[in-house]
């Protein structure tokens, strides 16, 4: 089964497992969704993942993260879309949630948060925001 939106679909998938309260969710795994899944795990977002290769294809493990019973991703969307790509430069990267939050950006320079990006005065794809 091929994917139009594979990032979308982890993101999907996240938000589902938290509604239902669910302690890991497993999906397909990509360099792409690991580098994601490191940030959210930097961040605070989510407790760990990992990858796993029992078949031919790996899948990515992620532990999510409660606090008093509620998920702490209490917002998780796609900004960039397949259809419609958002790019932004350094200066005009937004702020989420007035700072609480984090944007996740493809830069030239690999995946990081927004405030990274800003720091290294570099832009890119705005991927999604989470907070």
């Amino acid at each position: 089964m091929s994917l139009s939106d594979p990032i979308g679909d982890m993101i999907a998938r996240i938000k589902n497992a938290q509604m239902r309260n669910h302690k890991k969710v497993a999906l397909p795994s990509s360099n792409f969704k690991v580098k994601i899944a490191d940030i959210l795990k930097n961040e605070g977002f989510i407790k760990d993942y990992k990858i796993e290769t029992e078949s031919n294809k790996p899948t990515l493990s992620v532990d999510l993260k409660y606090y008093s019973g509620n998920p702490v991703i209490s917002t998780f969307e796609r900004v960039s879309k397949p259809g419609r790509r958002i790019f932004s430069s350094a200066d005009s990267l937004p702020k989420i949630n007035g700072g609480l939050g984090i944007a996740i950006v493809s830069t030239p320079k690999g995946v990081m948060t927004d405030m990274d990006a800003r720091k290294q005065k570099i832009g890119g794809e705005i991927i999604c925001k989470v907070f």
